[in-house]
């Protein structure tokens, strides 16, 4: 479990609306610091050997992008302005998820690993991050009175919206306001007023967490983040156990194998850096281009939800993704040097070395 410092949700108690747009900002942050975690550990794995778990990761890394478009909908919905497209938007790693507790849990980038001697797998690291506040089955962390969960922030933001609204009856834009909807994205929900602020959150909470008494998702059906890391560690689909009473009975990781192959992990670095390769080298070359291309795609979402929600910037933004993981896969794979494997560093890189004017 997740532990946020107190700063995240201070001044919700008694908010003002630039607090709240802040805080909203700050969600949307700390919605795409797993991101790169994931990918990085998604394309370390080679899907012939490892395509189960390779689809479980892809999965959540979809419905992660989804809750940093809810909380980007949230804030535009009450005036605020997305703000994707800055270097300080993509964290530093290794360190601490942003708000984050740091010596609950450092987070880097590294090739994907079930168990490791002595200290924490990426799997480990995945499942505390999407771990809930009272996960079903399992035991319940001890309780921590100062930092604060990932559910507690998004409750926080909730009824801080409340508040605003009891008080400010045109704090919601009635007409969408640069909103992403189904239209574009599947479970996306286009807030105009305190229920669909609310309705996104939940969706939020719910895919990354369950619910108190399930590991289903309300929206979409399928089972929380949380859920689908622990199916990785058992080995084993988690399915309905029918007649069962118990909320902990009434499932069981006892469906289909979900293997693991170790010797289909490829041998990339641990926190690469553009610093890690020689400058002009294939590998250098290789991350300078993914870094630039992952701008690009931070560019093209930060113009989507600042007004461009249009399915022309859509697909410009999807085609951009195709084109991150195709490098990405390029790179771990050995392509650019087989002699050397090349992870990518996922920093901020609007030009590329050398086409500089």
């Amino acid at each position: 479990m997740i532990r946020l410092q107190r700063s995240m949700i201070a001044g919700l108690d008694r908010p003002d609306l630039a607090t709240v747009q802040a805080k909203l900002q700050s969600a949307i942050q700390l919605e795409h610091s797993t991101i790169p975690l994931y990918l990085y550990a998604l394309y370390s794995l080679d899907p012939q050997r490892n395509g189960e778990i390779c689809g479980i990761i892809q999965e959540v890394v979809v419905e992660e992008m989804l809750h940093m478009i809810l909380a980007c909908n949230v804030l535009n919905a009450i005036g605020g302005t997305p703000g994707i497209d800055t270097p300080d938007f993509i964290p530093t790693y290794p360190g601490a998820l942003p708000g984050g507790v740091e010596s609950d849990l450092f987070v880097q980038l590294a090739p994907f690993s079930k168990t490791v001697p002595d200290g924490m797998s990426q799997l480990d690291c995945f499942i505390q991050i999407e771990e809930p506040e009272h996960p079903l089955a399992f035991k319940a962390l001890a309780a921590v009175e100062e930092p604060v969960t990932i559910g507690q922030f998004y409750a926080k933001i909730s009824q801080a919206l409340a508040d605003l609204a009891a008080t400010d009856p045109n704090l919601f834009s009635a007409t969408p306001r640069h909103q992403i909807g189904p239209d574009l994205m599947p479970e996306a929900v286009v807030v105009t007023d305190l229920a669909s602020a609310r309705q996104a959150i939940e969706t939020i909470v719910e895919q990354g967490e369950g619910t108190t008494v399930s590991p289903l998702a309300v929206v979409g059906g399928g089972y929380a983040h949380y859920y689908r890391f622990q199916e990785i560690r058992h080995g084993r689909r988690l399915v309905p156990v029918p007649d069962a009473v118990e909320p902990e009975d009434r499932y069981s990781y006892a469906g289909a194998e979900v293997p693991f192959d170790p010797a289909g992990v490829y041998a990339v670095p641990t926190s690469p850096s553009a610093a890690t390769y020689p400058a002009g080298s294939a590998a250098s070359v290789a991350n300078d281009t993914f870094n630039y291309t992952y701008t690009s795609l931070l560019k093209a979402l930060h113009a989507m939800v600042n007004g461009a929600a249009t399915p022309d910037q859509f697909n410009r933004a999807l085609g951009i993704m195709m084109s991150l993981k195709s490098q990405a896969r390029a790179m771990m794979s050995g392509l650019p040097d087989p002699g050397r494997l090349v992870g990518p560093s996922f920093e901020y890189l609007p030009v590329l070395p050398g086409t500089r004017g």
